[in-house]
This record gives C-alpha cells, sequence and structure tokens, in this order.
C-alpha cells in the first residue's frame, strides 16, 4: 500500500491582532535632544530628532515580530545639522504589514544617515515609503535593506536623495528574495547636484516579481551615478525601467548588470540617457534576457558593451558561451560529483512558493481547471502575479508531455498518489530534501545512498506550481538513478542537511540549449545530468530493499 503523504502547508488562514497588552511608549517631543530608543510597538512618531545639532540618534526595533502591526513615522532627523542617525530595523518578521514610513533625514545638512532593514522577512507586506534624504545637503545616505525575504505582497519607495546636493547616496538592497511581489521605486537622485549615487541589488532572486522602476538621476548636474544589478537571478515575472539619467548633464553613469535572471520574465527597459546634454556620459555594461524591449535610448554618449551581440543574436551554436549565466551555480552536476568529501557549491533550494494547501478532492473536482474560472472564482485580477501564474500553471498541465514522458497535473493529495502508484506500483516511497540548509553556498557531500541499490529505475516528480490552492505538476521520469546523500558543512563537516537527488540518465530529448548543457558541456544523450530534489518538491520511486 502507499505510505501517507509527507506533511505539507496548511492554508494561511487570517491572523488576528495579539490582545496583549504593553505600556505605552514615550514619545520624544520635537525638539528634545538626541535619543536612543528600542523596541518599539505599534506607535505613531510625528517627529524624531528633528532640528538636532550634531550628536548622534539611534532607533532600533521598532514594531518587530508583530501579527498586523500598526505603524506610521512621519518624520526623522529633519533639518538636522552635522547629526548623525541611524534606523536598525523597522516592522521586521511581520505577517499582515501595511506601515508606512515618510520622511527620513529629510533637509538635512552633514552628518549622516543610515537605515539597515525595512520590513525583513515579512509575510503579506503592503509598504509605502515616502522619502528618504531628500533637499540635503552633503548629508551621507545610507539604506541596507528594504523588504528582504518578503512573501506576497506590494511595496513602493517614493523618493530617494531628490534634489540634494554633494550627497553620496547608496541603496544596497531592495525586494531581495522575495515571493511574488508588485514593488515599485521612483525618483532616485532626481534633480541632484554633485552627487555619488549607487543602487547595488534590486529584486535579486525574486520569484515571479513585478518590478517598476522610474526615474534614476534624472535632471541631475555633475553627478556619478552606479546601477549595479536589476533582477539578478530571478524567476520569470515582469518588469519595466523607464528613464535612466534623462537630461542629465555633465556627469557619468554606468549601469552594470540588467536582467540576469534565471528564468527570463518579460522585461521592458524605456529611456536611457536621453535629454538635451550631450555631454553626459553613460555606459551600460551587461543586458541580459531573450523577452525583452529597450526603447529610447541616447544616440550619443551611451556605450553598451554587451548587447545586440550576445543576447539578440543568440542562437544554438554560440548558446554556451553567451548564455552560461543563466545557470546557477550546481542547479546541474554530474553523477560523479555524488561523491563523499566531494565540495560543489548548493543552488538555492528553498521553497518560495506561498503557503497554501491542497484542497479535497471532491471540492477540487467541481472548480473547472481553466484559467479565466479559476481566476474569477478567487477574484484575481488579470495583471497580478497570481493570476499569470494561473495561466503558466494551465498551459503547462496541458501541454502535450514530451517524448517519454507521462505528465499529469495533481490538485488534490489523492490524485498524486493515484499518478504515482499507476506508475510505479503500490510499494514505493516519497522523499524530498530535508530542508533549504546550503542553500547557495558551497557543501561537502558526505555519505551517499544509491536507492534500489543504485539501479537504473523511474520515479514520478512532482514540482510545485503558482496557483491559489496546492497544485503539483507530475511526470513520470524513465532511466533514472535516485539518491539520498548526507550535506555537510564544508569548514566543520558537520551534517547539515539530508538531500536527494536524481540523476537523468537519458537525455536524448532533451533542447540543446537547455541549461544542464551550458553548464556543464555536451550534447544532448552525450551526458546524464543530475539535480537535487528542491524543498517543498518531492520525488515517488520503488521502496528500497538494498
Amino acid at each position: 500500500m502507499a505510505p501517507p503523504l509527507p506533511s505539507l502547508p496548511l492554508l494561511l488562514l487570517p491572523s488576528f491582532p495579539s490582545t496583549r497588552r504593553r505600556p505605552p511608549p514615550s514619545t520624544p517631543s520635537p525638539l528634545a535632544p538626541p535619543l536612543s530608543v528600542t523596541g518599539t510597538v505599534n506607535r505613531n512618531f510625528t517627529n524624531y530628532a528633528t532640528s538636532s545639532d550634531k550628536g548622534t540618534s539611534s532607533f532600533s526595533n521598532y514594531s518587530p515580530e508583530e501579527n498586523i502591526p500598526v505603524n506610521s513615522f512621519r518624520r526623522y532627523g529633519r533639518d538636522g545639522t552635522g547629526h548623525n542617525s541611524s534606523f536598525v530595523a523597522y516592522s521586521a518578521d511581520a505577517n499582515v504589514d501595511t506601515t508606512n514610513f515618510t520622511s527620513y533625514g529629510g533637509s538635512a545638512t552633514g552628518g549622516s544617515t543610515g537605515f539597515t532593514a525595512y520590513d525583513h522577512d515579512t509575510n503579506a507586506p503592503d509598504l509605502k515609503f515616502s522619502s528618504y534624504g531628500d533637499q540635503a545637503n552633503g548629508l551621507d545616505q545610507r539604506f541596507t535593506t528594504y523588504s528582504t525575504d518578503a512573501n506576497a505582497g506590494d511595496q513602493s519607495f517614493r523618493s530617494y536623495g531628490k534634489n540634494g546636493n554633494g550627497v553620496p547616496t547608496e541603496f544596497t538592497s531592495y525586494g531581495n528574495d522575495t515571493n511574488v511581489i508588485g514593488s515599485g521605486f521612483s525618483n532616485y537622485g532626481e534633480g541632484g547636484n554633485g552627487a555619488t549615487d549607487g543602487f547595488n541589488n534590486y529584486g535579486k532572486n525574486g520569484n515571479v516579481p513585478e518590478n517598476n522602476f522610474r526615474n534614476y538621476g534624472s535632471d541631475s548636474n555633475a553627478a556619478i551615478d552606479t546601477f549595479k544589478s536589476y533582477r539578478e537571478e530571478a524567476n520569470v515575472g515582469d518588469d519595466t525601467f523607464t528613464s535612466y539619467d534623462k537630461d542629465a548633464n555633465a556627469g557619468s553613469a554606468e549601469f552594470q548588470s540588467y536582467g540576469k535572471s534565471f528564468n527570463p520574465g518579460s522585461v521592458t527597459f524605456k529611456s536611457y540617457g536621453q535629454g538635451k546634454n550631450p555631454n553626459h556620459q553613460i555606459k551600460f555594461t551587461t543586458y541580459f534576457v531573450d523577452n525583452v524591449t529597450f526603447k529610447e535610448y541616447s544616440k550619443s554618449g551611451v556605450t553598451f558593451q554587451d548587447y545586440n551581440k550576445s543576447i539578440l543574436a543568440l542562437n544554438l551554436t554560440d548558446v554556451k558561451s553567451t548564455s552560461k549565466w543563466v545557470v546557477e551555480p550546481g542547479k546541474f552536476f554530474r553523477e560523479s560529483e555524488l561523491k563523499e568529501g566531494n565540495v560543489m557549491p548548493m543552488p538555492d533550494i528553498k521553497d518560495k512558493m506561498p503557503v497554501r494547501s491542497f484542497l479535497p478532492r471532491s471540492i477540487v473536482g467541481r472548480i473547472p481547471f481553466e484559467a479565466e474560472a479559476v481566476k474569477s472564482l478567487f477574484g484575481l485580477e488579470q495583471d497580478s502575479a497570481l493570476a499569470k501564474g494561473v495561466d503558466e500553471t494551465v498551459g503547462d498541465c496541458k501541454r502535450a508531455p514530451n517524448r517519454d514522458e507521462t505528465k499529469r497535473c495533481a490538485t488534490s493529495a489523492e490524485d498524486m498518489i493515484d499518478f504515482a502508484v499507476e506508475m510505479l506500483g503500490d510499494d514505493i516511497v516519497v522523499r524530498s530534501t530535508e530542508s533549504a540548509n546550503g542553500s547557495g553556498g558551497p557543501i561537502m557531500i558526505g555519505k551517499v545512498k544509491g536507492i534500489n541499490g543504485g539501479k537504473v529505475t523511474r520515479s514520478v516528480s512532482c514540482h510545485q506550481s503558482l496557483f491559489p490552492y496546492m497544485v503539483y505538476y507530475c511526470h513520470s521520469v524513465p532511466k533514472v538513478r535516485v539518491y539520498e546523500a548526507d550535506i555537510l558543512a564544508v569548514e566543520t563537516e558537520k551534517k547539515i542537511n539530508r538531500g536527494v537527488a536524481i540523476c537523468h540518465l537519458d537525455t536524448s530529448a532533451w533542447s540543446p540549449s537547455h541549461g544542464a548543457f551550458v553548464a556543464l558541456g555536451g550534447k544532448p544523450g552525450q551526458i546524464e545530468v543530475c539535480h537535487w530534489i528542491f524543498n517543498g518538491d518531492m520525488t515517488w520511486a520503488v521502496a528500497d530493499r538494498s
């Protein structure tokens, strides 16, 4: 008989505010001397450290780990002179967060500001940050992380360093490692004079992001602008970037990497370096992705190092040399690498899907598996990330199977078990990698065990799909070997995870442009290809009698 299915996540149900009573925090007066505050909860601050001269103020842990935080922070460090201020954490680890922050460091002169983390690891964010360092003079500005590791929500940042004078600004990370997030950023360094602006990472490693960036360095004078990476290692999604250094005068700008995604999405870049000042020098280092449009860029003063050559002229003869960036290190590997003591990269195997569960078969059987019917039933807006996920999932489920593939989309636990039993018989076991430990870094392989004695077998692999309720794309995979391996920390050689890997021995039906051949070399049918079963996915195989 089939063993019970491993525990699956429950439906994400609305939770309610805590009934704990807390003493109200003291509120500093607008002109009070600089303070250090730690651990404030659900408090609306109108003015904090306003018009402060010199000295230092700090604010740490504003409403951490709240279920539904109620926060509004209007002004922090406005009109200061030579004052150093820092904000460490705002509304971290929240559940359903609708907080906002109006103004930080506005019209300040000299000194420095630092904002470390805004809404880190929030489940369902709806965030707004209005202005940071606008109209400042010689104010050193640093923003480290905004909405990292967030899940399923929306966020916006309206203005950063606008109309500043001689301002060095840096934004390290915005919306990285998020899942199904809609994000907007407008007016970065707009109208600045003699500014040095840097934006390091926007939307890195996002899953199905919807990014919209408007106005970077527009109308600036003698500015030095750098944007390092936009949506690197992202998975599908829809992005737009409008207006980079438009009407800028006598400065320089560089965009180092745009769209270096793991899976390409829909990407539009409009208006790069356009305007009335031809003495502005702009360099674009690399612009990736196949499904792209690039509109309206200056015909003078702009240098593209790698755009038309490596992407638009891409073909199968040069796919290895021009597109190796597509494949995350460790995503594919050879069977010989599953050897005790071997050190290898581990890809990001985290489960980034929203928390859902299967519906009972009796209920899901009444829901038409049609994209428009599902979107209507669950009230999804047509342009939302989840609605687009429904379109893609239904499309994948209805397409014809590949050669030697038998597939089924399981919309209930019963469907999944029935399909696995139909393909493999009833003496089967389901396996998955234990956790996400080791993701994104080097790992050491510990003890390795070949399932069914390491013999060639067949399996059923099931991968999560983006849908309002749990749907798995399951397919029967012939001619494979399945392995379990201890995953060790490289430095300590202590076990940190237990991984499941599957090696495909027949790749003859794979596309020549498949990422596995990009990463490993070779051609279809020439080599075997192995990969880990990601956290949240699973593989079924015959029970191990070895």
